[in-house]
């Protein structure tokens, strides 16, 4: 039976690490999947493959939901997203490089809610922190940390 190629599946229109994907996967021997709305404009390249969607609300997170496999890694902020990434048996991975975990998402995804429910009533909330240096470098080795492991045992 064929092994599935590992592949990096990432939500990419906010995605502020993709050279970093792209040259990490080339080097681990994976591909790697960026779906985006038309509103952003990603090329392909080597081991790259780009799926533009429409630019409505939520698409790229339905076309991610519908071709997620186990043995994918999923990159994306988005903890909705994230939530439909673990139920499918992927790797989760923030740009910033931290791994999300199923003892993670709940918490997570109540913090998210608090905090729409917090600016639907008019108070502001802290956005992100500035992305740096140090974020691209720490996703970098988790994603290669990630990938390695998966290479080596691909029933993980």
């Amino acid at each position: 039976m064929l092994v599935p190629r590992l592949r990096v599946v990432v939500d990419g229109d906010a995605c502020p690490v993709k050279s970093e994907i792209a040259r990490t996967v080339r080097q681990c021997g994976a591909t790697a999947l960026l779906v985006s709305s038309h509103a952003h404009v990603l090329v392909a390249e080597p081991s790259v493959e780009v799926v533009t969607v429409d630019a409505s609300d939520q698409a790229a997170d339905l076309y991610i939901a519908n071709v997620l496999r186990k043995s994918d890694i999923l990159v994306t902020g988005d903890y909705g997203l994230a939530a439909l990434g673990l139920a499918r048996g992927s790797a989760v991975l923030t740009p910033r490089g931290k791994e999300i975990r199923e003892s993670d998402i709940e918490g997570l995804l109540e913090q998210r809610h608090f905090s729409a429910r917090m600016r639907r009533g008019g108070m502001r909330t802290k956005g992100p922190r500035a992305f740096t240096d140090e974020d691209r470098d720490r996703f970098q080795q988790k994603l290669t940390t990630l990938l390695q492991g998966l290479q080596e045992n691909p029933d993980l």
